[in-house]
Order: structure tokens, then sequence, then C-alpha cells
């Protein structure tokens, strides 16, 4: 067998090791099941062997179930054929407790999702005292559920509290709190989980469990009409709704549960089956388990690097800004290693930003996430000055100074007298052409953005851009840092705005937009959050001050003239700033009050300055906001300055936050249909602007049902 062994000894114990030969993780795939029922089988006919240890040859025990091999399945599933998928897995489980042997789980480190249920399955659970030896549940967070017994043993073994508890949030348990909630029957060190586990079954434990004895009801069925259970499924059931906007999966599992205990075990499992076979063929679950996961590590192992480039690595980096971009970038970078100049117009400037990173870590200490020593050593590696000289020997220098093109060039040229001749030079603009800002560089060819966000330590995209005569060693380069830092690439190509702060705007001027039609402001924020987004746009306006939208308008105007029209929340905008003197929190006040001691309010004043209208159409409101982000990411498509519906993608949801649930604007599209897509945006259009309109080439593809991600799988199929 490729994926399993069985060794038995003289004492009657089988050991059953997991152990892919061709995956650094074990996971449950088809081929895994196939002989995962060999494997079950072969023990149950064995007279000889009394009990089985079930455990890992790699250092995590399972990861849970194939998300690609989920992916590329679905479209082409029926629910019925979904539903046999998940009764596969189902039976290999049950076949454990049905076994006749007692099977003692050793997890040997972290077991979750499928891995996890395998587990469950088992008649005891020895958990490795170990931080990363965590288990759980996961699935939600992929818009699924578990589908293979998960939802119905975790209850029945746990209580529904603690199971609706780990089913809705999905998080990893670690060791000690799996005891706690007896999701697991003991935790040892890792050198003696092995011991613990044959004690356990020279006690010669039952092998059948608690649900398949006969007259087994479970708790939480002769509970059900008791008042405190009847409110815990009420709670639950906000918390569900609350999981997210459009994302089925947490309704899904918490009527699995409440219907699941109701019933005898196996049927409970069927129903677990089917709940799980309309998750998996709803495209809501294929859109995040693609984006936020396959495109995600793909982009992460370096699906764009230019593959005939050295690898590099950078030992000293140059941050020249020490605001609280620079500063970010200067921790992460400490933070893996890497020894850093930081530099701002005086010392004293330098050494407020290198502060943060004190700040930062010290909050990590309190919290028991690192040592003093850990802490106090990546702030040592930040060396904070004024002085240029220090960027000699550097790898690669980091601009993240004010937006001005000026300040830039005299910044481009300051550095580039000091740092070495193959050294790589970026910039952390979100909005001015990196093409431009290279005109001030003696090596063009090695000048790059890298569009870091922020909070630098906390956001894990950064935005690669590269100009006109950026080379291809200069993107591997850039790329390769990235991966020393363990954050998410999207490369794109040089233009105004570049792909995610261009159509970010699209967002917060649809706001304003929709402020000037008429429609309450408490509806604009209310609606964009229906539909998934984490802030509502005018809330946005204000973090982000509306100087610096208006500041982007402005220096396109001066620069593009008649070429560029404005979006259409700008006189909002101008009208708030210039005439009412609110231009965002920073001033006191914006769209919203910010009462000291108090919550934030959406400001009265909007009603008397910008009448309310009626006869808006709330799903109109909703569709304004998808469709102009979806529609700016086409057009970006289309102009070249994105190669890749991934890049788009996952730039959609890592950067500004668009809704995971569909995946990212171009997923979006695929997702409505390109051509209902294009059909719905020529009536948006004809309501609310040409913004809406799609072009000829969006309306060829539509014609010819030709969606995003059908390129991708053409070129896939070819490739195999």
């Amino acid at each position: 067998m490729r994926h399993i062994s069985i060794n038995a000894d003289a004492d009657g114990v089988a050991v059953v090791t997991l152990d892919n030969a061709d995956e650094s993780m074990n996971l449950a795939s088809a081929e895994f099941l196939a002989e995962m029922t060999e494997a079950i089988a072969k023990v149950a006919a064995d007279e000889a062997i009394t009990g089985v240890i079930l455990t890992s040859g790699k250092a995590a025990f399972m990861a849970g179930a194939d998300l690609k091999e989920l992916v590329d399945g679905f479209g082409k599933l029926t629910k019925p054929e979904a539903y046999a998928f998940s009764q596969r897995a189902t039976a290999v489980h049950r076949a454990i407790e049905a076994s006749g042997k007692p099977w003692v789980a050793v997890l040997n480190g972290l077991a979750l999702g499928g891995g996890f249920e395998l587990a469950l399955a088992c008649h005891y659970r020895v958990l490795s005292d170990d931080p990363k030896a965590v288990v759980g549940l996961p699935e939600v967070n992929v818009g699924l559920l578990p589908g293979s017994g998960g939802t119905q043993r975790l209850v029945r073994i746990a209580g529904a509290k603690t199971a609706l508890d780990l089913l809705l949030a999905g998080r990893p348990v670690k060791p000690t709190e799996a005891m706690t909630l007896k999701i697991v029957d003991e935790i040892a060190p890792p050198a003696e989980l092995m011991d613990r586990a044959r004690a356990w079954l020279a006690t010669r434990p039952d092998p059948v469990k608690p649900w398949d004895r006969k007259g087994y009801v479970a708790a939480e069925q002769r509970g059900l009409l008791n008042p405190d259970t009847a409110a815990m499924f009420t709670v639950a059931t906000a918390h569900a709704a609350a999981k997210g906007y459009n994302t089925p999966a947490a309704a899904a599992i918490l009527s699995c549960v409440f219907e699941g205990v109701q019933l005898p075990f196996d049927k409970a499992l069927s129903v677990e089956s089917k709940y799980f076979a309309n998750l998996l063929t709803d495209p809501v679950a294929r859109n995040i388990i693609r984006t936020t996961f396959i495109s995600k590590a793909a982009a992460e192992k370096g699906a764009r690097r230019p593959a005939d480039a050295p690898k590099s690595k950078v030992e000293k980096l140059g941050v020249i800004g020490a605001g609280m971009m620079g500063a970010g970038i200067a921790l992460v970078a400490a933070q893996a290693g890497i020894s850093v100049v930081l530099i701002d117009r005086d010392v004293a400037s330098a050494e407020k930003g290198k502060g943060y990173s004190t700040k930062v870590l010290s909050k990590a200490v309190e919290k028991g996430q690192r040592t003093q020593e850990g802490a106090d050593a990546i702030v040592a590696r930040i060396t904070a000055t004024d002085d240029f000289a220090h960027l000699e020997g550097c790898d690669l220098v980091i601009e993240a100074v004010f937006e001005d093109t000026a300040l830039k060039a005299e910044t481009t040229r300051k550095a580039e007298a000091v740092i070495p001749a193959a050294a790589v030079y970026a910039s952390n603009t979100s909005t001015l052409p990196i093409t431009q800002l290279a005109e001030a560089s003696a090596r063009p060819d090695q000048f790059i953005g890298l569009h870091f966000f922020s909070p630098v330590d906390r956001m894990g995209l950064v935005e690669v851009i590269v100009g006109q005569k950026t080379s291809k060693a200069t993107l591997a380069k850039s790329l390769d840092f990235i991966a020393q830092l363990r954050k998410t690439p999207i490369v794109v190509n040089d233009s105004r705005g570049f792909y995610t702060s261009r159509v970010f705007q699209t967002l917060i001027h649809e706001g304003a937009t929709l402020l000037a039609d008429g429609v309450p402001p408490a509806v604009i924020e209310n609606a964009a959050k229906a539909v998934g987004l984490p802030v509502g746009p005018l809330a946005l306006l204000d973090e982000v001050t509306l100087d610096l939208p208006l500041k982007i308008v402005d220096q396109t105007i001066a620069e593009e003239g008649a070429k560029y029209h404005p979006p259409g929340g700008v006189p909002t905008l101008r009208r708030m700033r210039d005439d009412l003197g609110r231009a965002g929190r920073k001033s006191g006040g914006g769209f919203y009050d910010y009462p000291e001691g108090g919550k934030k309010h959406l400001w009265k004043g909007l009603a008397e300055h910008f009448p309310q209208k009626t006869g808006w159409d709330i799903e109109d409101v909703k569709k304004r906001f998808l469709y102009a982000q979806a529609m700016e990411t086409a057009r970006c498509l289309e102009e070249g300055v994105l190669e890749t519906p991934q890049d788009a993608d996952l730039g959609a949801v890592y950067g500004w936050g668009f809704p995971t649930w569909t995946g990212g604007t171009i997923s979006y599209i695929d997702t409505v249909g390109i051509q209902a897509f294009v059909a719905e945006a020529d009536r948006l259009a004809q309501a609310y602007g040409p913004r809406f309109a799609p072009s000829p080439w969006l309306r060829d593809k539509a014609a010819r049902n030709e969606g995003f991600y059908d390129a991708v799988r053409t070129e896939q199929s070819c490739a195999a």
C-alpha cells in the first residue's frame, strides 16, 4: 500500500500507520479511502489481533480531505454523486467502529477535518502534548461541514454546546483545551504516546461505541424540549446567521446537528451526507476553497515566479520611511530573521518607527506568544537612523515615503548612490505608476513596486507591480523576499492605481454615489455588510480620510487631463470635506460622529445635506457594490494589468476584503454566469450610469459563454 502499513506484534496489537508517499502530509483522498477500507477489513479478519493503534508516519496525523480533489470535482458531481462520495468516507469510519476490535488513535501531530473525523471514529484518542498538535473540524471555513461522521460523533462525545461552538467557529484546539472539552481522552509527551495507547488496549476495552448499544438515546435528544437546550439552539442559530452572509455552511451545520441527535446513528450519518452533498455542489464552497486554499498555496509556492531565475535571499533590508507602513515592513522583516535599516528624516522619527516593533512584540509577550528574549532579539535586528550611508550592503531597499512623485524621486537617487549595484529597489506606492517612478532610477530594470497592506504585521497580501523595464530577475528576487516574509504575493502590471487600489476606489466611490442618489446612509452601510463586506464604504472613507481619494483624483486630473473621468462619488467627497469640514475620523468626524467615550454613529447632518429619496431597491444597492468592483476587475484583465483570475481573486479577498463566499471578484462573475452577469450589468448601466457597462471584450466572452476560469481549466488539461 502507498498510504498505509500494518504491523502486528506478538501481544496482538496491530499498528496501522498512515504515511502518504506522494505528499508531505496525509490527505483523505479517494485512493486513501480505498486502502483504508482494505486495511480495516484485514485487521478485522485477523483473529490474532486484539487491538489497533492508528498513527502517522509523518509529523502530522492527517490534514483532512484533499481540497484540490474536491474543487476539481465541483460542477461534475450531481447531488446524488456528492452524497455517495460522503457515504464512502462515512463507511470507512463506520467500519472501524464495527470491526469488533478497539482502536486507539495516536495523534502525534495536527489532526484536522477528515483527519480528526477519523480519530473520532476510534474508541480512544491520545494526543501529543505539543502546541503544534492541534485538533478540530474547520470545514465551515471552506463552506462545507464534516462529511464523514464528524458532526454526529462530536455532538455525542462532547455534547451539543461544545460541538456547536467548535463546528460553527471551525477553530483548531490545542491539547490542554481538547482534554478539557473531552474530545480527546489523554494527552502525553510525544515519547510516551505509543506506550499510553498500548496501556489502554491492555485494559481490554469494550469495542462497541455507546451509540451502537441497544437502547442508546443521545442526551441532546432527551433534552430537546428542555428550555436551556432550546435556548442554546436559538443562540447557535443566531451564531450561524452571523457566521457570514451568503454562506450556507453554518446554517447547514446547525440543522444537521439538530436533526441528527433525534435519529438513530446510521440515519444521522445519512442526514449529514445529505447536507454535505448540498454544500459540495454549491459554488460557495468551490469559490472559498479555490481562492483561499488552492490559489493562495500556489501563489506562496511561486506560481508567478520566473522559473529560470536563480533563488535568492535577503540578508539585509533597507526601509526608507518609518511611518506606519515602513515600521510594519521593518517588523515583519526582522521577524523573518532579516537585518533591517529603518531610515527617516531624523533619528527621532526613525526610532519612533522602530518603537512600533517594540509595542507589537510587547503585547505578544504579555499574551505568552513570545518570550521577552525572543522579542528583544527581533527588535535588535532593526537599526533606526537618518543616514542613508547605512544602506550599504543591502540586498533590497523598500521606499515607503509619502505619496509624492518628486519626494520619491529624490529618495530613489539618494538610495542608489549608496546601495550595491545588484540591489533591488522597490517602492511601496499604492497608486503612482511604477514606470513613472522608475524614471528617477539609474537602473530601472531593478526597480519594482511592492505594495504592502496596513497593518503590515496582520495583512498577508503583497501586490507586486512590474514596471515596463522591470526584469524577470528583479521579479524573482522580489517574490523570493515575499516568501521569506511568509506572505502571499499577486503579480500585476503597471498602471495608475495598479489593481487593488484601483478597484477598492470603486467601492468607496459607489458608497458616496449612493448617498448622493438619496439612499439612506444606514441602508448603504448595512447593504455592504449584507453582501459580506467587512465594513461599509462610508466607514471606510472616514478611516482612510477623504483627503486620500481626493488627492488621488486631483493628481490624476493634473497628469491625465481630459482623458480622465473622475468617479461619481467625487462631488460628495468634495462637499463633505470642503463645504462641511468633515474629512474623516482623524479630523474629528466625517460620515460618522465619534463621541469621546462613546460608540461611533452616523452623522445626523447627512439627512439634511443629502436628502433621502424613496423608491430605492435594496437588491440593487447590494448589486451596485458587487458589480462595480467585479466590472473594474474585468477591465484590469482586459487591459493586461492582471494576467490571471487567481491574482484577481486573491487580491480582492485578501487586499480589501471582497466577500470570501464569492471567491473574489472574478469568481463572482463566473458564479453568476458570464452571460447573466453581462445582461444584469447592462440593466445597471441603463439605471445608474456607464460605469457598469460591459466592454466589447467582455460581451464577446459572454457571446462565447466563456467563463474566466474556463481558460484556466483548459490550460491545465493541456498541461496534463
